[in-house]
């Protein structure tokens, strides 16, 4: 097992950025002198445009993002010589034994899968398949190289897909605030049409109304006045018998005779019955629409859903 010296700690936090922890990816120095890597303030600031005013993540003094956004940052270079001399320094470095303070590791069991000192060799790998270890990290420093290629590659593709999702949802939000418009104008013509046939409806009972009360206002007046003739007639009759002298009655006799056909010629049954056949029964009903009688759809429309949403897409994988 391998120790770091105090001076290469030392080194790694100061080439450590505070955001992702990890060694600086192309730093860039803020003017509060604070350095970041360059992924990390485009992530910090992705919803940021030029021009506008951004904190510090540590100190939170604000700056402004120049004409180029946060890529037009200006690069730290004093951190990227300083992490040339870290990874060469790294390179060169003798890493010392755990167990044997004083041995450097030189080997690497195949079987064990450990880096061992000499001394760790004697005494418990001799029998095991070691090699350099030196060789090991090249061999094993060009599988990193040909994987971190490949995650780079399959990285870029990923990305390239994410402004094609981005228009798909907004083209989804576009399409279904579309329909929603739709199925309002929809009802809205339908409760215009509702309202106009109500309008209607009822203009029609109105009128149906008017004419069977005007005609029953009619013949009730006449029927009035000849009930108004026929009391004056018999209230004049009765004071003629009760107060007249014989001369009275002998001069009105006659002409309250006449007067008395006159008005028993009036067919007050008669006008009633004629009236009721110039009127046709009072049986005006409403039938209200069977649309509503109908579970098995809706007055407005209906909604189809056609196909799926594709959630694979081609990219190359490892």
């Amino acid at each position: 097992m391998a120790r770091q010296s105090g001076v290469s700690k030392e080194l790694d936090d100061m080439t450590e950025c505070c955001i992702c922890t990890e060694v600086f990816t192309d730093p860039r120095g803020l003017p509060c002198y604070h350095t970041f890597c360059l992924k990390c303030l485009l992530n910090c600031g992705k919803d940021k445009q030029p021009g506008h005013r951004m904190p510090c993540p540590v100190c939170r003094k604000k700056f402004t993002i120049p004409d180029g956004g946060l890529a037009g940052i200006q690069k730290n270079f004093i951190m990227e010589k300083l992490l040339l001399q870290v990874r060469k320094l790294s390179a060169s470095q003798e890493v010392m034994c755990e167990e044997h303070k004083s041995e450097e590791i030189k080997l690497f069991c195949q079987e064990c899968k450990v880096a061992v000192c000499v001394k760790c060799f004697i005494k418990s790998h001799k029998t095991h398949d070691c090699s350099d270890i030196e060789e090991v990290s090249d061999n094993l420093r060009g599988l990193v190289v040909t994987d971190t290629d490949k995650v780079t590659g399959f990285l870029k593709e990923t990305e390239e897909l994410l402004p094609r999702l981005e228009k798909e949802k907004n083209d989804v939000i576009k399409h279904f605030a579309d329909i929603e418009n739709e199925i309002n104008t929809a009802a809205d013509k339908l409760i215009a049409a509702i309202q106009c046939d109500k309008v209607k409806l009822l203009s029609e009972v109105e009128s149906i109304r008017l004419k069977q009360v005007k005609q029953l206002e009619t013949v009730k007046q006449e029927v009035e006045q000849h009930a108004t003739a026929l009391g004056s007639f018999v209230r004049y009759s009765e004071t003629l018998l009760s107060s007249g002298t014989a001369c009275d009655v002998m001069r009105s006799a006659n002409s309250l005779h006449d007067r008395a056909d006159e008005l028993m010629k009036f067919d007050v049954i008669g006008h009633v019955t004629h009236v009721d056949s110039s009127l046709p029964p009072v049986n005006v009903t409403f039938t209200p629409s069977l649309l509503l009688d109908r579970d098995d759809r809706n007055l407005v429309g209906t909604i189809t859903e056609e196909g799926q949403l594709n959630r694979h897409f081609s990219c190359t994988r490892l």
